[in-house]
């Protein structure tokens, strides 16, 4: 489920687009993204995520 105001997948916090490509995207590339994601969280509003 994305979330509409970040955009973000409320489980792997990636865009659509980040999605879709994920396939064609080289070992370090998907590296680089997954290292990235844990400081989106905070872009999505913690009730959204069940935190409160």
């Amino acid at each position: 489920m994305v979330d509409g105001e970040s955009g973000l997948c409320l489980g792997c916090y990636r865009t659509l687009p980040e999605i879709a490509g994920w396939a064609r995207l080289t070992p370090d590339s998907r590296a680089t993204l997954m290292q990235a994601l844990p400081a989106r969280r905070d872009r999505i509003s913690p009730e959204k995520l069940g935190l409160i």
